[in-house]
């Protein structure tokens, strides 16, 4: 198996830990343009040192600038591109696919890597990254195995194998920005997923962590992942500190090697563990799925309290240190924190405020050990040096085929010529260099000062990293082309309906079943069949046969593209396209037929973009979240196989929950509170998916933009 290793680095401390425990390649953002805005990032500077310092390991540096880029922020977005790649950046992730493919365009040079936003899940969406020049595609999370193989085998895949879980398709979430105009699309998630809700069904109705999912930990299945042609393992954690990622990264280089990895997994469980792992969904959805009864971090379960007369004894083998954290667990659920006391023969006594029972779970979350361990070693690159400090001839070092001579003559020594160990000493000095020089020397009659001797080991190991790892030749800045939008002038009104009557002023009407098994004819308007943006090679064939009976396709994914292609259907490019700027909409507009501007955009901004067959929604439900999964942990003896339920926050907050059905198992919508406010604009598009439900009115976005 021989995948590359990619590790988080959310500043600069996770950037070196991740490349020391062995990371082939880092990912990381910059201040601007990054999907984690709440990481410390990095600026141009720095990215270049981490960069040189990387390449000097033989490691890559992958720069994200993968969120949703505003009109007026295109300029900014692709001058940061173009300063990230002459920095040294060997690939740049972007979410929106339009702007790549532009980018490509601009600058040839510039590796493309499509993110994980970019929704990528089938063939169709795979081949069209390739055709607008990407190198390869980051899988969405959601992505069951046998369409890994498919993608793999048209592009370079990137598989998530570690860290949190989105609860919703990757680029399609919207709640957070809807809740409090922190948009999870410009990095600023707030992760409303992560708080407590109650469900309207029987079984859910105490409030639980009901769309927090577990963590995910897929060393169990590297051979499939190889299988099925994954080049790159990506460890999530931008947010995470540096202890973690360089555990998760230990953990998969031992796996890779074939190693025994259970102290290195021990130590990546005490690092940070949500729900205790699953295997996510690309090989099913299994019972640890959800993390209902616990949010945060659990680390790893060491054994049970007991009760003596001393106080609360944990009777296990791991051995605490002063410093360590514990988190106690009953019956799956979290009673409070606690510290280690004493150490005894065979276990430790706890201290707690919260009253412990016996049989309680103690679970260590700080582990000074495994903290010290995973971040224990430096990573050197071995060099050859070969010095000559001869009198009469000038300084002279050489290195990996580079030589190095001084500037003046060596003066004979007149007491005390330069040995051998002194020269060694002072070159084992590399300064921050990850250096491990191996040092020939031949030396004979030469003084040269000690304060020359250093600043020519400074200079000769600064020479040496320009030759290992050179500063790459400059792209020239390229103007962006200047596109003018031509305003619509088109009043044409389209409806999402899942059943009941076609409004009358409708022009066009797109069909969302419930069950998509079952699809009734379709007779006048202008109709086209709604489909969501999760779809794969089963989707597909369950919906081909009704393809017939529409005009086209309303796609919330970028595959629909060559999907609506192939049956030769007109495409109405939902808002799931996530079209920000005038750059993407430009290139929506040669590809569909319609489409639907970004509805995290102000009805200003929306304005600006709306051209003949632009569409803004305007009325009716606004949907958050796309469930790749069952909130009620597949349970499917005991469902009621209603098509809606209602969630509810702790703030008293219903959001209504839509379940319908493609292939394979139940899939599930989240709609916003309060349906978006009737606006009158050129061309709008209403939801009427939610049609007869009573809830509150909100202005959505048309008044305040997405942060």
């Amino acid at each position: 198996m021989n995948f590359e290793i990619l590790a988080p680095a959310g500043n600069g401390e996770c950037a070196y830990a991740s490349l020391n425990a062995g990371a082939d390649a880092i990912y990381l953002g910059l201040e601007e343009f990054s999907a984690r805005q709440a990481a410390e990032n990095f600026n141009v500077e720095s990215l270049k040192e981490i960069c040189t310092y990387a390449h000097l390991l033989g490691a890559k540096v992958y720069v994200c600038l993968n969120t949703l880029v505003k009109d007026d922020e295109t300029e900014t977005f692709f001058f940061c591109a173009f300063r990230a790649w002459n920095a040294g950046a060997d690939a740049l992730l972007i979410q929106d696919i339009f702007l790549g493919k532009l980018l490509k365009e601009r600058y040839p040079e510039i590796v493309l890597h499509l993110s994980t936003q970019g929704g990528c899940c089938n063939e169709y969406g795979a081949q069209l990254a390739k055709d607008y020049g990407f190198s390869r595609v980051v899988l969405a999370r959601e992505t069951p195995i046998e369409e890994i193989k498919k993608i793999s085998a048209i592009i370079e895949t990137e598989a998530f194998v570690q860290g949190a879980l989105c609860s919703c398709f990757s680029g399609q979430c919207y709640f957070s920005s809807f809740a409090g105009n922190n948009s999870g699309n410009r990095g600023r998630c707030k992760q409303p997923c992560r708080k407590r809700y109650s469900i309207d069904r029987n079984g859910f109705e105490e409030p639980a962590y009901a769309l927090s999912l577990s963590d995910l930990s897929l060393g169990n299945k590297l051979k499939e992942l190889s299988e099925a042609g994954v080049l790159s393992l990506k460890i999530e954690g931008r947010m995470r500190r540096s202890e973690y990622a360089a555990a998760a990264v230990k953990y998969y280089r031992a796996l890779r090697e074939g190693k025994d990895a259970s102290e290195e997994f021990r130590n990546l469980k005490r690092a940070f563990n949500r729900g205790n792992y699953t295997e996510g969904l690309a090989f099913g959805q299994k019972k640890d799925f959800l993390s209902r009864n616990v949010q945060g971090h659990i680390g790893e379960d060491v054994g049970e309290v007991s009760i003596t007369k001393r106080g609360y004894l944990c009777k296990c083998a791991f051995v605490p240190e002063k410093g360590d954290g514990f988190k106690i667990l009953r019956n799956g659920k979290e009673v409070g924190g606690a510290a280690v006391l004493s150490v005894e023969k065979d276990g430790f006594y706890l201290t707690s405020s919260a009253r412990l029972l016996v049989g309680d779970r103690v679970h260590v979350t700080t582990s000074k050990a495994a903290s010290e361990a995973a971040l224990q070693g430096k990573r050197l690159r071995p060099v050859k040096i070969a010095l000559s400090f001869i009198a009469g001839n000038k300084p002279r070092a050489e290195a990996e085929g580079f030589i190095f001579e001084g500037d003046e003559l060596l003066d004979e020594a007149k007491s005390s010529p330069l040995t051998k160990e002194e020269l060694i000493a002072c070159f084992e000095k590399t300064d921050t260099l990850p250096f491990a020089p191996e040092i020939k020397v031949e030396t004979r009659g030469a003084f040269l000062p000690k304060s020359k001797l250093n600043a020519f080991r400074r200079t000769f190991y600064e020479a040496l990293t320009n030759h290992l790892a050179p500063d790459r030749k400059e792209l020239e800045l390229r103007p962006l082309p200047c596109i003018k939008l031509k305003k619509g002038t088109g009043e044409k009104r389209a409806y999402i309906i899942s059943g009941g009557d076609v409004p009358k002023d409708a022009d066009i009407v797109i069909y969302k079943p419930c069950e998509y098994a079952h699809i009734p004819t379709q007779e006048g308007k202008e109709n086209y069949l709604y489909l969501p943006p999760y779809f794969t090679s089963k989707d597909e064939e369950l919906v081909a046969p009704f393809l017939e009976q529409f005009d086209g396709i309303y796609c919330e994914g970028y595959y629909g593209i060559l999907l609506a292609k192939k049956y030769r259907k007109k495409l109405f490019a939902g808002t799931g396209f996530n079209l920000t700027n005038r750059y993407a909409v430009s290139e929506a507009e040669k590809v569909a037929s319609y489409f639907a501007l970004s509805k995290e955009i102000s009805l200003r901004e929306a304005n600006a973009l709306s051209i003949e067959n632009a569409f803004t929604l305007s009325g009716g439900a606004i949907k958050v979240m796309d469930l790749v999964y069952c909130p009620f942990s597949q349970d499917c003896k005991n469902c009621d196989r209603r098509e809606r339920y209602t969630l509810t926050d702790e703030e008293g907050r219903e959001f209504p929950l839509r379940r319908y059905a493609l292939s394979g198992a139940c899939r599930f919508e989240v709609y916003n509170c309060a349906l978006l406010s009737r606006n009158i604009c050129a061309n709008a598009l209403y939801d009427n998916t939610l049609a007869g439900e009573k809830l509150g009115v909100t202005k959505g976005h048309f008044e305040r933009s997405m942060q």
